[in-house]
Formats: C-alpha cells, sequence, structure tokens
C-alpha cells in the first residue's frame, strides 16, 4: 500500500511558479538614499563650517555692529541697537514689571538715556528698574487683600514710566544739547541722577511701608491713618527710603557718574522731596479741585524737587568754595 501511495506522488507534477532568489548587498552605496549622513559624527563637513562663519557679509555685521554698541561718545545709533539687544535679552524682567505700553515707553527712556550717559546711566536706571520692581512685589497677596496694591499686579504701564522720568529725560535733552555748556553738563547728570534717586526713595518708602508699616500717620498732622493712605507715612517705609536713596546713589558713585560729597547731595535732595510729596498728597491729591493731581502727577513734582534741589544745592557748593 505505501509503495503504490509513493509511486502516485511520483506521477503527479505540480507546476508552481518560480521564485527568484533574492539578493541582499551587505551594505548601501554611499549614494543611497537611506543613508542621508554616512558619517553621523560629523554631520557638516569641516570645509563647509568654515566657508560659512568666512562668509563676507557675516563678520563685518557683527564688527560693525559691536563699533556702533561702543562709540564713544554714544550716537543714536548706539543708543537704539544697545537698548534693542539689552531689551529682547532681558524681555522676562521687564513684562514682570511693566505692561507693554509700559515696555514701549521704558525703552525711548532707555534709549534717551544711553544717547545722553552713555552705559553706565543706562545701568543707573536698569538698577532702579530692578529695586523698583522687586519692592513692588513684596508681600503682593497682602496687599491686593487689603486694596492697596498697585494695579496689574505691579506692572507698571506708559504713565508710571513717564511720571518716575520727567525729570530725567528732561536732564537728559539738556546733556544732549549741550545747553549751558560744558559747565552745566556735570550738573545736568547730578539732577538725572537725582530725580531717580528721589523717586527709588519714594517706591521703596510706600510699598515697604504698605508691607511692614506699623503705624501710618499723616505728615501734615500726624493724625493715624490706615496703610496705602496717600501723604501717609510709618518709620519702616522712612527708614527703607533713606537706605534706598542710599544704594542708588552709591551705584551712580561707583559707576562714575557722580562723585562722594555728589552721592550726599542726592541723598538730601531725595528726602527732601520725598516729605515734600508727602505734604502734597495729604493736603491735596483727591480733595475737591485738585481731581487732577493723581499719583503720576504727584510723581512728577515729586522727582522734579529732587532734581532741581540737587543741582541748587550743588551750585551753592561750588560758589562757597570759590
Amino acid at each position: 500500500m505505501k509503495m503504490a501511495w509513493s509511486n502516485t506522488l511520483h506521477q503527479i507534477h505540480i507546476k508552481s511558479p518560480s521564485i527568484p532568489s533574492l539578493h541582499f548587498p551587505h551594505s548601501l552605496p554611499k549614494s543611497s538614499p537611506f543613508l542621508l549622513n554616512p558619517n553621523p559624527i560629523n554631520p557638516i563637513p569641516r570645509s563647509l563650517r568654515m566657508q560659512f562663519l568666512h562668509r563676507p557679509n557675516a563678520v563685518p555685521l557683527v564688527s560693525r555692529a559691536m563699533d556702533i554698541i561702543q562709540s564713544s561718545p554714544p550716537t543714536w545709533q548706539s543708543a537704539v541697537l544697545s537698548n534693542l539687544l539689552i531689551f529682547v535679552v532681558g524681555t522676562p524682567l521687564l513684562v514682570a514689571g511693566l505692561s507693554l505700553s509700559g515696555i514701549c515707553a521704558a525703552f525711548l527712556l532707555g534709549t534717551l538715556t544711553w544717547r545722553a550717559f552713555g552705559s553706565p546711566g543706562f545701568l543707573l536706571v536698569a538698577s532702579y528698574f530692578v529695586i523698583g520692581t522687586a519692592v513692588t512685589k513684596v508681600k503682593m497677596a497682602q496687599k491686593e487683600a487689603q486694596g492697596i496694591a498697585e494695579k496689574r499686579k505691579g506692572r507698571r504701564g506708559p504713565g508710571s514710566v513717564i511720571g518716575s522720568s520727567a525729570a530725567g529725560c528732561v536732564c537728559a535733552v539738556l546733556t544732549i544739547y549741550g545747553v549751558g555748556g560744558e559747565a552745566f553738563t556735570r550738573l545736568w547728570q547730578l539732577g538725572f541722577i537725582a530725580s531717580f534717586c528721589t523717586k527709588l526713595s519714594d517706591t521703596v518708602s510706600s510699598e515697604i511701608g504698605k508691607a511692614y508699616g506699623k503705624t501710618t500717620y499723616l505728615v501734615t498732622n500726624f493724625q493715624i491713618v490706615p496703610r496705602g493712605t496717600e501723604g501717609a507715612v510709618s518709620v519702616e517705609g522712612t527708614v527703607a527710603g533713606l537706605l534706598a536713596s542710599i544704594l542708588l546713589a552709591t551705584i551712580g558713585c561707583l559707576l562714575g557718574e557722580i562723585n562722594v560729597p555728589e552721592v550726599l547731595i542726592c541723598v538730601i535732595a531725595s528726602q527732601i522731596a520725598n516729605l515734600g510729596e508727602s505734604i502734597i498728597g495729604a493736603a491735596f491729591q483727591g480733595k475737591e479741585g485738585f481731581r487732577w493731581l493723581n499719583n503720576d502727577a504727584v510723581n512728577v513734582i515729586n522727582i522734579s524737587i529732587g532734581c532741581i534741589l540737587a543741582v541748587l544745592m550743588q551750585q551753592l557748593l561750588q560758589n562757597w568754595q570759590m
């Protein structure tokens, strides 16, 4: 039976299509599209990298930009280019302390400052901004709960920027156009620094007073009032404001903008101006007939007093020494 079945199988011919043999090469050719980069260790050939670095326009453009930024004395080109670069790098910090329109106003202020006083003047204003923004954020939740916090979580708008820098901008313009000649250039620079010392002292005293002031009272009649009342002062806030003006004036001295006696002038002028600002706030702000006297207007008056006092004190000192 087995033999018969085997013979039957041998007699059956099954035709099946032939299957061609597949031949796989041991390695793909270098031109194969499957190997886009046959040398993964060095994806860009050295010759191409050197060619890119030595492009005829790349190095001269960078060199030209650096020459513009380092222009001495500063030019409008160096002022705009430097501010553009710094503002791009410092965007996170700017957004934390300023609204969009406030950033635009600050850019104009920075450009004007760099044009008038170069990088030292810009660094002074940057120090003012960093310190002022930091103290504004102190105990923000507590201030918001009490209804005495700055709007937009302390992010300043263009009105605040202008109100804080108006006197400084005037000094910058006077410096740029050489008003009064070489003899007055130093005075305009002193007035510029004194105005920012005044504003920083005011900001720090206000924010620290609202956060830590145990007893706040009106400077006009010493009546005890709630924190955040216009014209109110506290020991904690006053001491903090004094230290802030000393700090910023010292930074100006270290940057070579003013000397040690002028540091003392800036501090004294700022404290007198802040006392005057407190009197104005307590006596007039929010009263009938003075609705126009908002915080920004009071700020302009405050920093103008500090700026003018510093210039007058320096003039008197010079005349007395003569």
